[in-house]
């Protein structure tokens, strides 16, 4: 009347053969995924990166630029102290000329 357990089953074969493939499937969605994630995390370690050497780029240019600019000032500073000085040498001379005349 009832049917018996080794009837109701799958041979011992088969179902070792479908764990085996329920295996490898669930092991190369596994590795997929790993993969997947391990190439989005790449991918935004890598923006990460590029945004940070254009932000470095642009914070190296805005740096030179303020250096330039602190150089130019100071060349010009000395400059005009330099030309001050050879015009208040010159007045002096003048001055010390015209009296001895």
């Amino acid at each position: 009347m009832f049917p018996s357990l080794y009837s109701i089953f799958s041979p011992p074969e088969q179902v070792a053969s479908q764990i085996i493939v329920v295996v490898v499937v669930l092991v190369v969605i596994v590795v997929v995924v790993i993969v997947v994630v391990v190439v989005v995390v790449v991918v935004v370690a890598a923006v990460i990166v590029v945004v940070v050497v254009i932000v470095a780029v642009k914070v190296l240019v805005v740096v030179a630029v303020a250096v330039i600019v602190v150089v130019v000032v100071v060349v010009a500073a000395i400059v005009v102290a330099v030309i001050v000085v050879v015009v208040v040498v010159a007045v002096k001379v003048l001055v010390v000329v015209a009296v001895a005349e």
